[in-house]
Order: structure tokens, then sequence, then C-alpha cells
């Protein structure tokens, strides 16, 4: 049994945790906003239309520098002039910038659902694209690194999650 005070004393539990109900609706809300490399990497090498556009927000140099194939390429303070001629409104975008340590990807998917796009963010951004062993283009054409074992399975495409 767990007493009053071994709860204000262990820091993972000195903050009780949510209702079930209330982290369900949390969590179901986090998966709403956002997808991660691998479902992206999936839904994009599978069969037929994946049913969603990826778009990279960052500067032409590092889009030179790597990119995912078949990205849009649209830096962010270009989306409200650009996102039109660009993007189908009927169709959902999946925004990323660098990687986790960047908001680029979610000020991107700010400016796109302010215009009426619906949205998602790719946790990772490109730099967990490389790190989890997908292809990527640059301006010499397509590369593939090994995959990071801290980021994917070493023996396996699918990391069970």
């Amino acid at each position: 049994m767990t007493t009053t005070h071994s709860l204000t004393a262990n820091p993972v539990l000195r903050v009780a945790p949510a209702a079930p109900a209330e982290a369900a609706a949390y969590f179901r809300a986090n998966l709403v906003f956002h997808a991660d490399v691998s479902d992206v990497a999936a839904a994009l090498t599978g069969d037929g239309d994946p049913g969603f556009a990826v778009l990279d927000s960052r500067s032409t140099a590092a889009w030179d520098q790597g990119h995912i194939p078949g990205a849009v390429h649209l830096p962010t303070a270009l989306i409200p002039e650009q996102a039109e001629q660009l993007l189908d409104q009927a169709v959902p975008v999946v925004t990323y910038c660098w990687g986790p340590g960047c908001n680029g990807a979610t000020r991107a998917a700010l400016a796109l659902a302010e215009l009426g796009y619906q949205v998602k963010e790719m946790l990772g951004g490109f730099e967990y694209w490389v790190r989890e062993g997908f292809a990527f283009e640059t301006w010499e054409g397509r590369e593939r690194r090994a995959a990071d074992v801290l980021t994917a399975p070493a023996d396996s495409q699918d990391c069970g999650c």
C-alpha cells in the first residue's frame, strides 16, 4: 500500500497520474497532432497514395543538404504566400524540420492550420528520418545511412510499437 508520504517523496508520483479517461483523451489528442518517422516512412513506401503530403519547412540550404523523397519544400515564412500553389487543401499535410530540438515543423503546422489545412507534425524531423535508416535525397542524389540502434531496431523494420 502506498502512503501519502511516499507519494510526495517520489518525484514520479509527486503529481498524481491523470484519471484513465483524462489520460486517454490526452494521448488520443496527441496522436491527432503527431505522426512518427516510422509511420510516415511506411505510408510513403507502401502501395498506392499515402493520403497525405509531406512538407519540409526548412531553408533551401537545409533542403539541399537532405530531404525526404517526395516532400514538398516550402519554408515556413513562405507558407502564407505559396501554400495554395503547392498543396491541395483537401489533402492532409505532415510537416517536418530538422529534429526534436527544432520547432520549425510546429510553426509550419500552425501556419498551415491557420490557412485551413489539416496538418500533423512528424516527430523527430529529418534527423530521425536519417537516424532510422530511411533513404533521403540531397542535391547530389539519393542516400541512406545505417539505422542508429538507439532509434530503430537493429534486425527488424518493425519496432513493435
